[in-house]
């Protein structure tokens, strides 16, 4: 094998999601770079795969130290195998600075696809998941988490964060007050493991129900699943209603016919687009 740095997505809390090829490239790794060395010691062991001297930390304050050494490794022929706590290294967990020094140093770049708590929150939410964006966590305090909260008023995507179980109650009171209490939400808690649990409702039922302990629980890991801003509706103008009228009326249909599609269509008052319809039936009597 060639030296390479290797991404292998590891479980988000249930053992059974380690999948054979993850075990196969920590097995065959010359050094496995992780977040915590001592819970991926107890994750290699429940693999079956042994630690040796293998094991170093890289975690947030590191990484760039780190990502210089073991790019060297990998350029000398060492296969390193980058894991986190939970899922896949590089979102909002060390592994981006490893990648990024890899690819401006000519090592190659392989990734072991595993679970992923962004992912498996979104599809389990039952809001839109076509079109989505990933905000990780929040700025805790200050203008920096006003500004990003701005930007998410707005957002019309699916917004998925994470957040710790402290601040899990301030942050849906924050996304209640800034994109509003009507938005739709789903927080997952625990997902995979045995407590897992995923609340569904608006954000200003999230924070109602947390208020009296009856909403998320704000215990273990936690996925907020917000609902994208409604897109705003732009009123078609009247010539836009003549235009569409005209081109029913020049295709053989009564004006009521043609009011009755084209309110259809664009969704505007009838009473308007059957005026205009008439209208338009005078002028071509005229010409």
């Amino acid at each position: 094998m060639t030296g390479a740095v290797v991404l292998v997505g590891t479980p988000i809390g249930n053992l059974g999601d380690l999948s054979p090829r993850a075990v196969e490239a920590l097995r065959d790794a010359d050094v496995v770079a992780a977040e915590d060395t001592r819970r991926t010691r107890i994750l290699l062991s429940a693999a079956g795969v042994a630690a040796g001297g293998r094991l170093v930390s890289v975690r947030e304050h590191n990484e760039a130290e780190m990502a210089e050494k073991l790019v060297r490794r990998a350029l000398d022929g060492a296969r390193v195998a980058c894991v986190t706590d939970a899922g896949m290294p590089g979102i909002s967990d060390p592994g981006e600075r490893l990648v990024r020094r890899a690819v401006e140093s000519g090592v190659a770049v392989e990734v072991v696809p595993g679970p992923s708590a962004a992912l498996s929150a979104l599809v389990v939410s039952g809001l839109p998941a076509g079109r989505f964006v990933f905000e990780g966590f929040l700025p805790r305090k200050g203008p920096e988490r006003a500004a990003r909260l701005g930007r998410l008023a707005v957002e019309d995507r699916t917004i998925v964060l994470f957040e710790s179980p402290q601040r899990l109650v301030a942050t849906l009171a924050d996304l209640a007050g800034v994109l509003g209490p009507g938005r739709s939400v789903a927080v997952g808690r625990e997902l995979t493991k045995r407590f897992e649990t995923v609340w569904r409702g608006t954000l200003g039922q999230a924070v109602e129900a947390t208020a009296a302990g009856e909403g998320p629980e704000p215990r273990g890991e936690q996925v907020i699943v917000c609902a994208g801003a409604p897109e705003e509706r732009v009123e078609p103008g009247d010539e836009e209603i003549r235009q569409a009228l005209r081109a029913e009326l020049g295709s053989g249909a009564s004006a009521r016919d043609a009011t009755d599609t084209v309110t259809s269509g664009l969704g505007v008052s009838r009473r308007k687009v059957y005026a205009l319809a008439v209208a338009l039936r005078q002028e071509g009597k005229a010409e």
